[in-house]
């Protein structure tokens, strides 16, 4: 696994996360009480194999479907069910495409109808996370900079990170070095260097901060049964600003049309 990626090789990056992000935007349009997660993956495995890529999770470590689909107290890798969404539900969305021998891999989590304030509040904090983070994923910075920035914000709002999950690097694998901790010390892990590509992902609870995993092997939650957001987006670290890999417009885009 090279950790520096070619500009090329980026080129070809941002080709497989927008094919994610499109098929979130198109989710978002289907994320309402009444639907469940187990449509939401079938729906999702048949756009990407129409657009000509392959689900980037299905089968990765034996995981069964398209989609990782986590509702409410859920951290990540809920396995899609026969389970209805419901009024006031939060549901992370977390998917992977492989195009042209590239990972693409990205979330959004979902408000389903109306949902507390303080949920609201939680989902905009851990998506603030993420590019307050990102900022930090610019050469010359080291790793501590960008966890202990999404830390920080997360913990200055009242809410706590989890801290077995972590962001990861990306490209011909789904899974690269280094792991992206959303917590840390300022200058301290490895140095940030031009074109290395991560996948930033904040997992952020309202309640405590230690998680369980569920006897299913896969589905991961707060061992308080409290909410929990996540949100992930790549990017290639630069000078003076990190390059996006994909953005979330597409999937605002469709919200605001709701």
């Amino acid at each position: 696994m090279d950790l520096y990626k070619t500009d090329e090789e980026i080129e070809l990056m941002k080709q497989s996360n927008q094919l994610v992000t499109r098929l979130l935007a198109e989710l978002a349009k289907l994320v309402q009480p009444g639907i469940t997660t187990k449509m939401l993956d079938r729906i999702a495995e048949d756009y990407i194999r129409s657009h000509g890529g392959i689900p980037g999770f299905l089968g990765y470590n034996g995981y069964p479907a398209t989609l990782c689909t986590s509702i409410n107290s859920q951290v990540v890798h809920g396995i899609p069910a026969d389970v209805e969404l419901k009024e006031g539900d939060i549901i992370s969305v977390d998917c992977g495409v492989v195009l042209q021998g590239y990972y693409g891999d990205c979330a959004f989590t979902f408000a389903v109808g109306q949902i507390s304030d303080e949920v609201k509040k939680l989902l905009r904090v851990t998506r603030e996370c993420l590019f307050i983070g990102a900022e930090k994923a610019i050469v010359g910075n080291r790793l501590g900079d960008l966890s202990f920035a999404i830390q920080n914000h997360a913990e200055t709002n009242g809410f706590s990170v989890v801290r077995e999950m972590v962001g990861h690097g990306i490209g011909k694998n789904l899974h690269e070095k280094p792991e992206v901790p959303n917590y840390g010390r300022k200058g301290t892990g490895i140095k940030l260097m031009e074109n290395m590509t991560i996948c930033i992902e904040p997992m952020i609870n309202t309640g405590t901060k230690n998680i369980v995993q569920e006897k299913d092997g896969w589905t991961v939650r707060t061992t308080d049964r409290k909410p929990s957001a996540h949100f992930e987006l790549p990017v290639a670290v630069k000078e003076g600003s990190p390059l996006f890999l994909s953005s979330f417009k597409e999937i605002d885009d469709s919200l605001n049309k709701k």
